[in-house]
């Protein structure tokens, strides 16, 4: 193989990876910007110590920034699952190297049982900052059909693109707000909701993405997509970036606010 195809290969597996994952630098910024505001002072001097006074924002891309790493692939399966229709999570095959339900559950029960190296302690922390960012990405629950919308092909604005980018990033990038711009737009939660939102389960979670797919599939003319898909589905993009982040902080304040 020549140096040439060799980097026609690389190229490749790059665009690939960054179709696979979820909410793009931003979005996953914003949960981690949300939930660091809602983190308890116990829970939030802890994880300074954990993180080296690094926040949530900081480490939420961290599943992405690995993927390059040979030594993460094992991690591939975690970021969805697939929950076809007319199915439960329970009801649905699972894939052997785990999905996002999966790991979460793990590393919720993990961090609570105490006891980790603090290695994988606080791997289990980026883990989840990441994670239960991209459970709240619709396409991150797919139906096995189309790749989580990696191939339903649109135009995006006239501009080639796909439907799960589209969730990823593109909808977010196009508000040209920084994260913590978006995150303090969003971020207007009164008690009664964060309660709410936190006494939930990552179960609950997918079922919330799987309840949105007629909504989020309806493209209308695919080589034309824009202004009307925004208008019927960027404050659900807004809603569920602030329902991650809110209840990200539920998840580790009943870790570390004991």
């Amino acid at each position: 193989m020549n140096k040439t195809s060799k980097f026609i290969i690389v190229l490749a597996m790059l665009f690939i990876s960054e179709q696979l994952y979820a909410w793009g630098t931003t979005g996953h910024r914003v949960v981690g910007e949300v939930a660091q505001q809602h983190l308890s002072k116990k829970t939030k001097k802890k994880l300074a110590v954990l993180l080296q006074n690094q926040t949530l924002a900081d480490v939420s891309n961290w599943m992405d920034d690995i993927k390059s790493d040979k030594s993460y692939n094992h991690m591939y399966d975690w970021h969805w699952v697939t929950i076809p229709n007319g199915k439960s999570y329970e009801e649905s095959e699972k894939s052997e190297k785990g999905d996002i339900v999966a790991t979460i559950e793990r590393c919720i029960s993990e961090l609570k049982k105490g006891g980790l190296p603090q290695e994988q302690e606080v791997m289990n922390i980026k883990i989840l900052a990441h994670l239960i960012g991209d459970i709240h990405q619709p396409f991150h629950v797919g139906t096995g059909e189309d790749k989580g919308g990696n191939d339903v092909k649109v135009k995006w604005f006239g501009k080639n693109s796909n439907l799960h980018r589209v969730w990823d990033s593109e909808m977010i990038d196009s508000k040209k707000y920084s994260y913590t711009e978006l995150a303090n737009k969003i971020n207007r939660y009164d008690k009664a909701t964060i309660q709410q939102l936190q006494n939930s389960k990552p179960r609950d979670w997918a079922k919330e993405a799987m309840a949105l797919r007629e909504q989020i599939y309806k493209t209308g003319n695919v080589e034309r997509m824009g202004y009307r898909y925004m208008y019927d589905n960027y404050s659900t993009v807004e809603r569920q970036l602030g329902w991650a982040g809110i209840r990200l902080a539920g998840v580790l304040n009943s870790i570390y606010d004991k």
